[in-house]
């Protein structure tokens, strides 16, 4: 294991120290921790709170999106581990206005039950909660278990629609139903050509052999559709979209959002090449891309790799997604 670090047992307390005085002008944390994270400069306009959790590893998911338009607070993890019910707790008290705390994170175990309790004890404290699980990534479940699926890298657009949604004044119930209109518009899947390794762990999450990718991986090395022969990236990108579209056609003239994310080891010229094919693809269906995402949103550590993201665009969705935005992480992309 080779990495930039001290103490593998100190490395996410050392990170979180790292970004919080990096960025103290937007960002704050109330715990000596920092396992809880708020906007310095919360929004005076907004009525509604939108925080979100989830385990270290995969920056700038998920306390990276904490900032003008987007999250209110996030509390952090270890590394692929949910952050207790207690700091998800402490994070909803700390941004409650009186309308209400809008509760949206990935759909993973851990995460779902420490929220549960948390809203439970809000509730003790006349705090109005909704929460939401994302559950975008298709090669996680079969359609008809789509409550089982995973969230990944559709995160970071629900974190847009409901800030934006948040941030023009919608009441709770509002916010939690456009960004339930976002969700069912938004599929991803993801494929891994490396593992990676957690510092404490020393060891690698998975094995695949140099000339094998897997489709469909995890962002915690969970197992994918199907391992096959290294392909080249156009091949790669046409499995990725023929995925996608199996579950959410797109018809002459529709509108859609494409994320190409990096997973922590891939160089962003790779991820173009992967974006010139979509594009090709999709224009050819006669299909519109606005504010095209490429970068990386959602990471696991160094794995190499890559996800795809395809959002498909009401022009109430797209008013939000257009809507301005501005944290440590994230920026609103021109179209």
């Amino acid at each position: 294991m080779k990495k930039i670090m001290n103490l593998p047992e100190n490395f996410v307390a050392e990170s979180l120290d790292g970004i919080i005085k990096a960025h103290s002008a937007r960002l704050m944390s109330p715990d000596k921790e920092h396992r809880i994270i708020l906007s310095k400069n919360p929004s005076p306009h907004r009525k509604v709170a939108v925080v979100t959790a989830g385990g270290s590893g995969h920056l700038p998911t998920f306390l990276g999106y904490v900032g003008d338009g987007m999250l209110d607070g996030c509390a952090v993890g270890n590394i692929f581990a949910s952050p207790s019910a207690g700091k998800m707790y402490e994070m909803i008290k700390a941004v409650d206005r009186g309308g209400g705390v809008f509760c949206l994170f990935g759909n993973y175990s851990g995460d779902s039950l420490n929220f549960q309790m948390a809203c439970d004890y809000a509730a003790l404290d006349n705090i109005n909660t909704i929460q939401m699980t994302v559950k975008d990534d298709v090669a996680s479940a079969p359609a008809y278990l789509s409550d089982k699926r995973r969230g990944i890298a559709g995160l970071v657009y629900a974190y847009k629609i409901a800030g934006a949604a948040a941030d023009d004044m919608l009441s709770l119930d509002e916010v939690a139903s456009i960004t339930d209109e976002a969700l069912h518009n938004i599929k991803s899947i993801g494929a891994a050509l490396t593992p990676c390794i957690v510092p404490e762990a020393g060891k690698a999450t998975f094995t695949i052999c140099d000339d094998e990718i897997e489709i469909g991986m995890g962002i915690h090395g969970e197992p994918g559709i199907e391992t096959k022969n290294l392909m080249p990236a156009d091949t790669l990108a046409d499995t990725l979209l023929d995925n996608i579209l199996k579950e959410m056609p797109l018809a002459d003239g529709d509108e859609v959002s494409v994320m190409v994310n990096g997973l922590g080891a891939t160089p962003p010229e790779e991820l173009y090449i992967l974006y010139r094919r979509i594009f090709d693809r999709l224009h050819h269906m006669n299909v519109s891309i606005y504010m095209p995402h490429i970068g990386e949103f959602a990471t696991s550590m160094e794995m190499a790799g890559c996800s795809l993201t395809v959002f498909k665009l009401s022009e109430k969705l797209k008013k939000y997604l257009l809507y301005p935005a501005n944290t440590p992480f994230y920026t609103s992309l021109n179209k």
